[in-house]
């Protein structure tokens, strides 16, 4: 069996601020360095095989907090990224629902191949995280793993994992700094955790 430890990154200044982030590098704040101090020193009695992170400053350095307290390293890669929301990036969520082309009010109606100028679609990034899985069942047969990344792709990645549709993603919860588990069987994975943020308590989640 492979267990799959998901990490989200802690805050930055523009999911206080409520913008859309996507590719734009962007990198933990004060509050966010603390929620990963919060998440290493909850993870450090944990044994991981290997620890991956995307490539991005707001989940390396959460991951790389987490890797010090593990005496581990950490593989970055880029296709852990969050999706790529090109116009979309930097902008408020409420400005970016009032416009013509609502993204959020398309994911919530189910349409996973809304067209972003300069960016991704839900299907592109599902392929993304497709051949990331791949990789690490073919890197590791069984074993834990810690993956730390962005909201939408570990949302698209659980529902991978236990075989929901892609639309269901929109119907999960993950907070910042927030862990879940997955475990991989031959002919399913099974949810075991999910949005855990118990090592944050007194501390509101002021971002979705």
């Amino acid at each position: 069996m492979l267990r799959l430890l998901l990490a989200r990154h802690g805050e930055t200044d523009w999911n206080r601020e409520g913008k859309y982030h996507g590719h734009t590098d962007i990198d933990l704040n004060e509050v966010g360095l603390e929620q990963a101090e919060r998440l290493a020193q909850r993870l450090r009695s944990e044994r991981v095989d290997a620890l991956y992170s995307s490539d991005l400053k707001r989940a390396l350095h959460t991951a790389q907090r987490i890797a010090s307290v593990m005496n581990t390293k950490v593989v970055s890669t880029k296709e852990l990224r969050e999706i790529n929301l090109g116009y979309y990036e930097g902008k408020h969520f409420r400005g970016a629902k009032d416009e013509g082309r609502p993204l959020e009010s398309a994911w919530e109606a189910g349409n996973m191949d809304f067209p972003i100028p300069g960016g991704e679609t839900l299907y592109q990034l599902q392929a993304r995280v497709a051949v990331f899985i791949s990789t690490l069942k073919e890197r590791h047969g069984d074993g834990t793993l810690l993956v730390v990344s962005h909201g939408g792709v570990l949302r698209v990645m659980i529902c991978h994992l236990v075989g929901l549709e892609l639309k269901c993603w929109w119907n999960l919860r993950l907070e910042g700094a927030s862990l879940s588990a997955v475990d991989i069987y031959p002919n399913r994975g099974v949810l075991r955790l999910l949005n855990d943020r118990c090592h944050l308590r007194n501390q509101e989640s002021v971002w979705a």
